[in-house]
C-alpha cells in the first residue's frame, strides 16, 4: 500500500518558502492557534517525565547510578497532561521533543504545549520532527551561539504550520503509525540477523585469540579464571606493558553538524561500536578552536570508548581507516599507541573478544559515581593473552579473510538499514506534508495500530552506534 501513495489532485502554494505547495483543502497556522502554553505546577505524585531526542517524551527512571536524583522540591516542576506537547527549549531545533505519555511533571527548561481541540498532537509531533521544519525552529530560536539556541513559547506560538482539516490529521498519524510499525519490524528482523552473525564473529575471535590457529599446541593454564587455558609460548601481560601511551582528548564546545571543507570536527563517544570505527559519529568544531596537532586523528589510529550513553559500547575497540574528515579525539575516547613488540591487528581483535569484554564490564561496575565510564587506571591494568609477534601477525591474518564473508553480509544488512531509515524519514516528511495523499489507504487501517514488541524496534542507540551523551536531556 505504502508504494502506491499518489499526490493530491488538487494543490496550491503554501507561501512558505521551506514548505512550497500543500493540499488545496489545508490551512497555514500559526501553532498559537493550535497549542495553548501550559503553565501550571505542583503535582507532587505525578512520576518525573523527561525528553529524549531518540524516543521522544518518557518516564524518567530512578534507581540506577546512571539516572540523576529529582530535585527535593517538585513545586519548580511544570504540569504536563497526558497528550501534551512539551520540547526542550535548548534542543528543541535537534528534535528534542515528543507527546507526554501519561500525565507527569517536566523540568522548567521545558515547555508544554497543550494541543486545542482541532489539533492532533500525533500528526504536528511527527511535523516538528522533520528536517525541512527543524530548520524553521532553528531560525526561530534565539541564542548566542548556534548550539546554545532557545526555543521559547512567544517563537514557537509564531511559527506558521501547515494544517490540514482534523479529521485528515487523524488519518495521517493513524498512517504513520502503522506504516512506521511495518518499517520498524523490517529495521528489527535485520538487527537480530546481524546480532546472530557477531556472535559467530565472538566465537571465532575468542577461539583465534586465545588458543591460536593450532588445535595441537600445547596448553596452559593462564591462572586467570575468565581466560582459561591458553598456548604455553603465549604470555599474558597487562596492557600498560604493551602501550607506549594511551592519549585521551577534549571536549570542545560543538555543533550538531558534521565538519565541511576545512573545518574540524571532534569525535563523538560513539564513534567506534564492536570493532567498527565510524568518523560521521563527530561534531563541528568552531572556527575559532585551536587544533592540537597531539589529539589530531589519523588513519591506524586504535580507538577506544571511554565513555558512553550505553553500558554495551563502552570499551568498544575500533582502528581508523580511510579518513574524509578532519578530526580530534574528544575526552570520551582513548586512543593507545602500541609497543613494536605487538601487532595492531591482533590487539585490535583481542581488545573486541569476549574475555576482554568481562573485564571492561567488571571496571564499569567498579567506578563508584562513574556510571558507564572505563577509567583509565582500569584499562592498563587489563590482561591480555599475547602470542609471538609472527604468530599474531598470522592469527590476524587468518580471522580477517575468515571474517570477510561474515563481515559483507553484515555491512549489506547495516547498509539496508540506513536505506530502511531515509526512506521511513522521507515518507513522514512526504505525507505530513501533504506531497502524499494517504487517505484512502488510512481508511482501510484500523483505529488502533498493534504496538510494537520491545524486541522488533529498529532504532536502538546500541545497533546504531550513536552518541551516548545525546540520548537524554535530563533538567
Amino acid at each position: 500500500m505504502i508504494e502506491n501513495l499518489k499526490p493530491y489532485p488538487e494543490i496550491k502554494d503554501s507561501g512558505l518558502s521551506w514548505l512550497g505547495e500543500i493540499p488545496a483543502h489545508w490551512d497555514i497556522k500559526r501553532n498559537g492557534s493550535l497549542f495553548q502554553q501550559r503553565n501550571a505546577v505542583g503535582e507532587p505524585d505525578w512520576p518525573i517525565l523527561e525528553v529524549s531526542l531518540r524516543t521522544g517524551v518518557r518516564i524518567r527512571e530512578f534507581g540506577s547510578s546512571k539516572r540523576k536524583q529529582a530535585m527535593s522540591d517538585k513545586a519548580k516542576y511544570k504540569c504536563a497532561a497526558k497528550g501534551d506537547y512539551v520540547y526542550n527549549m535548548m534542543r528543541m531545533w535537534q528534535g528534542a521533543a515528543g507527546i507526554a505519555p501519561v500525565d507527569g511533571l517536566v523540568s522548567p527548561a521545558y515547555v508544554v504545549a497543550k494541543p486545542l481541540p482541532h489539533a492532533n498532537p500525533a500528526y504536528f509531533a511527527s511535523l516538528f520532527r522533520t528536517d525541512d521544519y527543524l530548520a524553521e525552529i532553528d531560525a526561530f530560536s534565539r541564542g548566542i551561539v548556534k548550539d546554545r539556541n532557545r526555543l521559547y513559547w512567544d517563537q514557537f506560538k509564531q511559527i506558521s504550520t501547515p494544517c490540514p482539516p482534523t479529521e485528515e490529521q487523524n488519518a495521517i498519524a493513524r498512517f504513520l503509525a502503522w506504516a512506521t510499525n511495518r518499517l520498524d519490524r523490517a529495521i528489527g528482523a535485520k538487527r537480530r540477523i546481524i546480532a546472530l552473525l557477531q556472535e559467530q564473529k565472538q566465537a571465532i575471535i575468542h577461539r583465534a585469540v586465545t588458543r591460536g590457529l593450532d588445535p595441537s599446541v600445547p596448553l596452559k593454564d593462564s591462572e586467570i579464571p575468565w581466560l582459561g587455558e591458553i598456548p604455553e609460548h603465549w604470555e599474558v601481560r597487562r596492557l600498560r606493558r604493551v602501550v607506549k601511551r594511551i592519549d585521551q582528548g577534549v571536549s570542545p564546545l560543538a555543533t550538531g553538524f558534521l565538519a565541511e571543507g576545512n573545518s574540524w570536527g571532534v569525535l563523538k563517544s560513539g564513534c567506534v561500536n564492536r570493532g567498527i570505527f565510524r568518523e560521521t559519529e563527530h561534531k563541528q568544531l568552531s572556527q575559532s578552536f585551536k587544533i592540537n596537532s597531539s589529539i589530531v586523528v589519523k588513519p591506524g589510529d586504535v580507538l577506544i570508548s571511554r565513555a558512553c550513553g550505553s553500558p554495551s559500547l563502552v570499551g568498544s575497540v575500533g582502528r581508523v581507516g580511510q579518513l574524509h574528515y578532519n578530526l580530534i579525539l574528544s575526552d570520551k575516547t582513548f586512543r593507545p599507541t602500541f609497543c613494536e613488540s605487538v601487532d595492531i591487528g591482533f590487539m585490535v581483535l583481542a581488545m573486541n573478544s569476549s574475555y576482554y569484554r568481562r573485564q571492561v564490564e567488571q571496571a564499569i561496575s567498579g567506578a563508584e559515581g562513574m556510571a558507564n565510564n572505563l577509567p583509565l587506571s582500569s584499562l592498563r591494568d587489563f590482561s591480555l593473552a599475547i602470542p609471538p609477534l609472527n604468530e599474531a601477525k598470522a592469527i590476524a591474518c587468518s580471522i580477517e579473510k575468515s571474517l570477510a564473508g561474515t563481515n559483507a553480509v553484515i555491512a549489506r544488512n547495516e547498509h539496508e538499514i540506513i536505506l530502511l531509515r531515509e526512506y521511513r524519514t522521507r515518507l513522514i516528511a512526504d505525507v505530513v506534508t501533504g506531497k502524499l495523499d494517504v487517505r484512502q489507504v488510512a481508511a482501510r487501517l484500523p483505529e488502533e495500530i498493534e504496538p510494537q514488541d520491545a524486541s522488533e524496534r529498529g532504532d536502538g542507540i546500541e545497533e546504531l552506534g550513536l552518541d551516548g551523551d545525546e540520548e537524554t536531556e535530563l533538567p
